[in-house]
């Protein structure tokens, strides 16, 4: 079936159930960015791969709301399909909710899967629409029905991180936790996120391309310890170490079921953001609830001494695979035919050689001229670019290794540009500077650094609809909450928290021209503390990416002393830790592409 057929079957269901609007997400039962095959219940309906929207289905009109990210390739992917795009945030665009109020008629009916609409945006929805007398129904996964052959669900197997690279233990990590319930005065706690109950019990996995999670529950008392997975996924090893502490592994969807027996005595700890709809109206009505962010979220994003250690020597790793591929790149463009897709996979090829790799950390995003416009571009063998010597080649790329996550944008001249390519150029890369040297008090968010960045830009009357930096997790998720940068707090994301001593977030400015081009330029920086006086803890940044910025493209003219300071001991870095992993040509050129400006 095509998407005109899916939507049309979709609605029949809909008939069949008396719901007046179905709503399709992007997430799993964890509410989770990115999906295991199974979860990718909206790509399916709509045709639209991007990682981020949501579908709405009504009886006579369908649509797709998703970010600044994909207005280019949604529009794109959506031609023909009757569904139409919402671009969120843009002048007279309405939001889901009304749309639906909008749409649905007085006492009709809203239907979703209740597993994948996470407890706050249901609650909302139901808040919401009450006062023209709309109905929930949260039972149906009606696109189950639709998708005959649904891929079935992850089997693969789980593996335990060591304590010489997370180091801390489950045990230490698991009392942590039971001390901060105590504070909130609370005694069970119910976790879904899946890259946090992997880091809390010190397991990774594979149900997630590109994300090393296990699908799974838990759920912690002050002296219990619930489980909920597919017990085939984990061998000997994890099965020992989850026995110290008398783990109870339970089968992965017998969680809905558990949570309806907790009593009415107990005072649980969820996040409303987090945890499912489902979920949430399975725990029994007179229970207290107590809706606060997860504690193992923060717990996880500052990173401990062993952490940072670790993610130092991965970007060396990482930083040799991408500084290899950079040459290979300048040496051969013109001169054999090279495309995006081909040389995706000549980076994969040179990260896979370095020890300890795993998997990329996302879908690389290789995109020649106009294609780099779109933020999140993906090469498919009809719009595969073949790479000429000229013009700008932006690359975005990661990799997972057992000691660390990385992810870094270059953008590459291939030869000859422009003065106008120069120029953002130049000033994505004094955008990225501005924030690497920003030194700042404790207590700063996100917002109130990001200008440092973005202000270069804004100061040209362009800006960039998308954070300049996220959160990156250990041996996990690529993007992690609660760090981030961004001009602008957005309620549906939280990702401006305080930075924090240990916490690691990328700095990635950019300037993206529909039709003509796309700059990004992206390190990873480790927030630490600075000198500490009378007027309090200062708090600065440490960059632990290390790969060449492409002098080719930069103009040293319109940069400050400071600038070109910064940028030639960066350079300065990366040769140093890098080029003894290099051949001799790879070393001498090396050379050549970090020298001082």
């Amino acid at each position: 079936m095509n998407v005109k057929d899916r939507v049309l079957k979709l609605r029949e269901l809909m008939e069949e159930k008396n719901i007046d609007a179905y709503i399709i997400p992007s997430s799993d039962s964890h509410q989770s960015e990115y999906v295991g095959d199974y979860f990718k219940s909206r790509e399916f309906i709509s045709g639209f791969t991007g990682s981020a929207g949501t579908v709405v289905v009504a009886k006579d009109k369908a649509g797709l709301w998703t970010d600044g990210r994909y207005f280019i390739q949604a529009e794109t992917q959506l031609e023909g399909s009757t569904v139409d795009l919402y671009r969120m945030g843009q002048e007279g665009v309405p939001s889901i909710e009304e749309f639906l109020l909008d749409t649905i008629k007085e006492g009709g009916t809203l239907g979703f899967d209740g597993r994948v609409v996470s407890a706050k945006e249901g609650s909302a929805y139901a808040e919401k629409l009450a006062a023209k007398g709309i109905k929930i129904e949260y039972q149906y996964d009606l696109i189950d029905v639709v998708w005959e052959d649904r891929p079935a669900l992850s089997d693969s197997k789980a593996f335990l991180l060591d304590v010489k690279y997370t180091g801390e233990t489950f045990s230490s990590k698991l009392a942590r936790l039971r001390d901060k319930m105590k504070e909130e005065n609370t005694t069970y706690h119910v976790i879904t996120t899946l890259d946090d109950i992997a880091w809390l019990f010190n397991i990774r996995g594979g149900d997630v391309t590109f994300n090393p999670v296990v699908l799974s529950y838990a759920v912690v008392t002050l002296n219990e310890v619930h489980l909920f997975l597919d017990e085939n996924k984990l061998n000997d090893e994890i099965k020992s170490e989850l026995a110290k502490e008398n783990v109870q592994i339970k089968p992965y969807n017998d969680v809905y079921d558990f949570v309806k027996q907790v009593g009415k005595d107990e005072k649980v700890l969820i996040d409303g953001s987090k945890i499912n709809y489902a979920i949430l109206n399975n725990i029994p009505a007179g229970v207290e609830k107590i809706d606060q962010f997860n504690p193992v979220m923060f717990f996880k994003a500052q990173k401990n001494e062993v952490e940072i250690k670790n993610i130092r020597n991965s970007h060396i790793k990482d930083g040799v695979a991408v500084t290899k591929f950079m040459y290979w790149l300048k040496n051969n463009v013109g001169k054999m035919e090279i495309t995006e897709i081909s040389a995706t996979q000549k980076l994969e090829d040179l990260r896979r050689e370095q020890e300890g790799f795993i998997e990329p950390s996302f879908d690389t995003i290789a995109g020649y001229k106009e294609h780099a416009a779109m933020m999140h571009y993906s090469a498919t063998p009809e719009s595969d670019y073949k790479l000429e010597p000229e013009h700008l080649f932006l690359v975005d790329s990661g990799g997972q290794y057992y000691d660390g996550t990385t992810d870094i944008t270059r953008t590459y001249a291939l030869g000859p540009i422009s003065d106008e390519l120069r120029l953002h150029f130049t000033s994505v890369l004094r955008g990225m500077i501005g924030l690497s040297r920003a030194k700042f008090l404790h207590g700063c968010r996100g917002y109130n650094l990001d200008i440092l960045s973005r202000g270069i830009m804004w100061q040209m009357g362009i800006d960039y609809q998308c954070g300049t930096g996220h959160g990156i997790g250990f041996v996990l998720n690529v993007h992690e909450a609660p760090n981030g940068f961004r001009w602008r707090v957005v309620p549906e994301r939280f990702d401006s928290a305080v930075l924090e001593e240990g916490m690691v977030t990328t700095n990635e400015p950019g300037i993206y021209i529909e039709g003509s081009h796309g700059i990004r330029l992206e390190n990873e920086i480790v927030t630490k503390k600075a000198e500490k006086n009378m007027y309090g803890q200062f708090m600065e940044f440490e960059v632990v990416t290390l790969a060449p910025l492409d002098l080719d493209a930069v103009d040293p003219a319109i940069m400050t002393k400071e600038e070109k300071d910064y940028l030639n001991w960066y350079h300065g870095q990366v040769f140093e830790k890098v080029s003894p992993h290099l051949t001799a040509e790879e070393r001498e050129w090396l050379k050549e592409y970090t020298r001082a400006i």
